[in-house]
């Protein structure tokens, strides 16, 4: 995509909406705006400049600074090869932000991802619960505070209901000079 375009891209939003910073950098645009606009930026960037695809939504943790965390919204318009990126910052005492949901139907993993690594509730959303980590799980594992090794938590017992074998089970390789196939060891009698 030209640059042109991606600067009428850019300039539309502007006479539109309030954008506190716009960073170039390796061809690569992106915008800082308000938390309270972004819901209808999304829509207008989708309805108007033609961004009919989120690629990603994430949660992004700036331990030490405030506002402390930012969600980064990945838009990509398939007529021109367009990439954009918006973001906005979320303090830690509100850690609020609208749900896209209605605008990208692909946001609804991505911001339960979110929700459940950071603690940022999207509002709106029509099943926010966590993804990844059990209900009931007390911390978000992706913010920057939490330890390297985990915390202590009490676990359910339908976590892990037996071992995992870890040697000879139907997907571990036998090393030996023997070919591929004959290596694979889904090709090998299961006892």
């Amino acid at each position: 995509m030209a640059a042109a375009s991606l600067n009428s891209v850019v300039s539309a939003i502007q006479a539109k909406f309030q954008v506190a910073q716009k960073t170039e950098f390796r061809g690569e645009t992106t915008l800082t705006v308000e938390r309270t606009e972004i819901k209808d930026l999304c829509a207008f960037c989708k309805d108007t400049l033609g961004f009919a695809m989120l690629l990603d939504l994430s949660g992004v943790d700036n331990f030490g600074t405030e506002p402390r965390f930012e969600v980064v919204y990945e838009l990509y318009q398939m007529d021109t090869d367009a990439h954009l990126r918006l973001k906005i910052a979320v303090s830690e005492d509100a850690l609020e932000v609208p749900s896209v949901i209605t605008i990208w139907p692909t946001a609804d993993w991505h911001e339960r991802e979110a929700f459940d690594m950071y603690g940022i509730t999207f509002t709106g959303h029509p099943d926010l619960r966590r993804i990844l980590m059990w209900d009931g799980y007390p911390f978000f594992p992706l913010r920057k505070d939490f330890p390297l090794a985990g915390r202590a938590s009490d676990m359910p017992d339908v976590a892990f209901s037996k071992a995992a074998p870890l040697a000879g089970g139907p997907f571990v390789t036998v090393p030996s000079t023997a070919t591929t196939k004959d290596r694979e060891p889904r090709s090998r009698e299961q006892s």
